[in-house]
């Protein structure tokens, strides 16, 4: 397949693994375990597949996250709840959310069942070695219910293109914070504001990133993205798209699309139904 169409297909569909991280019954089930509310039950919820790992480990695999950010969470989060007893927590908040957003009767729906077969196939054509944040995902049991498998199915092939993502950025020389800084310089991501309250990154470490941008050719000295700035993001998609691509081989074509075409209307329900805040995957 062509990745960019795999790119597009991949983001079309990527809503209905994140809206777990904005789900209230998820943050419900994972902090009934102890968990802090808000950024505690993200770390947990999503870390947990990785076992009772330390704050490096997820910085690492989260990237874009400030290290000091991450440390005021992991791992004393292990200590209020096992990452066995989390990821369970997060797989029975989906169910429930994914009930609310998309109706029961569409959970046991021979489409859904369908569409979890074929995201299925295309997450086995996933491969381990640089992908960390994957494997780990990988090692989980996969659910039995249709719907929970097309949930499982697809955070394997979210995290397996994020990790790709991450050596993308590694390759195009930028940091956790300036990938945040040129992303939201493109004017198609986060705002800075929301970058910077979710992300962890103060005034002063943000205006030293784009100083530093600035020096190297990338951006203006008033953020905005240079000719340089431009290129160096489109190289960092176009490595995404094919780092991200090989899944998609392995489902080819025809059934890529037709798990687009089963998948878009799910994702449109959920978003109807207010899965995410305003102005996300808007």
């Amino acid at each position: 397949m062509d990745p960019l169409v795999s790119g597009r297909i991949a983001r079309a569909l990527e809503p209905l693994h994140a809206l777990g991280y904005f789900a209230a019954e998820v943050e419900a089930e994972v902090t009934a375990l102890g968990v802090r509310r808000g950024m505690g039950a993200y770390f947990a919820s999503r870390s947990a597949a990785m076992g009772r790992v330390g704050a490096g480990p997820v910085a690492a695999t989260f990237y874009v996250f400030n290290p000091s950010l991450v440390a005021h969470f992991v791992p004393t989060v292990w200590d209020a709840a096992q990452p066995a007893a989390v990821v369970a927590a997060r797989y029975r908040g989906i169910s429930a959310a994914w009930s609310r957003l998309l109706g029961a009767d569409t959970l046991g729906s021979r489409e859904v069942a369908e569409a979890a077969g074929l995201a299925r196939t295309a997450a086995e054509g996933c491969t381990v070695p640089g992908r960390p944040l994957y494997a780990a995902h990988a090692d989980l049991a996969w659910p039995a219910e249709p719907h929970l498998v097309l949930f499982h199915a697809l955070t394997l092939l979210r995290e397996h293109r994020g990790d790709g993502h991450v050596a993308a950025l590694l390759g195009a020389g930028l940091s956790g914070v300036e990938a945040l800084v040129t992303h939201t310089a493109t004017g198609k991501g986060f705002t800075r504001a929301a970058a910077q309250s979710t992300r962890g990154w103060s005034d002063d470490q943000w205006a030293a990133a784009v100083a530093g941008l600035a020096v190297r050719g990338l951006l203006t000295e008033a953020g905005e993205l240079t000719d340089e700035g431009r290129a160096r993001r489109r190289s960092v998609e176009a490595e995404t798209n094919s780092l991200g691509a090989p899944p998609w081989d392995t489902l080819g074509e025809t059934g890529a699309s037709r798990l687009l075409e089963l998948g878009r209307p799910l994702v449109d329900r959920a978003l109807a139904n207010g899965a995410f805040p305003a102005g996300v995957f808007a």
